[in-house]
């Protein structure tokens, strides 16, 4: 078994309704849940923030939701309060199986920085745990799906490549938010590092 499904994000806060709501974000769960069956592993990712979280506009007076800031770590959109650990929008989308789930890897968790690949938080050099977790278990090949296309599926899949994973972004399973032509540069950015956008 070399090949693993990584299901990205899909909360309520990131689908219609939610906090940071993706368009037709809901409308990927029913072929995710049909993909997971034939996945030799799958792994679902949760934001999973605190209340006070740094990239959360309310945080920062005088700031609006998508605006862009400085932080330690660099550049930072944001965003406005979602993923809240413990609401009803940090859970998972009603109609994912979360049987088929061999892990559930929560980031975002720490205060001072966000998090949106799977595999390290914003400053790059973070781990999250999901590298050795998928090396250990002899996992070399990865299909990325869900929320949202141009920031947590990108930076996750643009990791993966990174870190020397065979990575494939499956477009058709997968919503983005667009905010200033950021799925453009996603996309131009995951071709250029090699990850095959199926």
């Amino acid at each position: 078994m070399s090949h693993a499904l990584i299901v990205i994000d899909l909360q309520n806060d990131f689908c219609p309704g939610g906090a940071l709501a993706v368009a037709e974000g809901d409308q990927i769960v029913a072929g995710i849940n049909a993909l997971m069956e034939t996945a030799g592993a799958v792994v679902l990712t949760q934001d999973w923030h605190p209340a006070d979280h740094a990239s959360f506009a309310s945080q920062h007076p005088g700031l609006a939701p998508f605006a862009l800031t400085e932080m330690d770590y660099g550049p930072q959109v944001l965003w406005p309060d979602h993923c809240v650990q413990g609401t009803d929008g940090a859970a998972f989308h009603p109609d994912l199986d979360l049987d088929r789930a061999d892990l559930i890897l929560r980031k975002g968790f720490r205060r001072g920085i966000d998090s949106y690949s799977a595999f390290f938080e914003n400053d790059q050099t973070t781990p999250t745990g999901l590298e050795g977790y998928l090396r250990n278990r002899g996992i070399t090949r990865l299909d990325f799906v869900g929320l949202a296309t141009d920031f947590c599926v990108a930076w996750s899949a643009l990791d993966a490549a990174k870190l020397g994973f065979d990575a494939r972004l499956l477009t058709g399973l997968c919503r983005g938010i667009d905010l200033d032509g950021s799925m453009a540069r996603a996309l131009a950015d995951l071709r250029a590092a090699g990850v095959d956008l199926a």
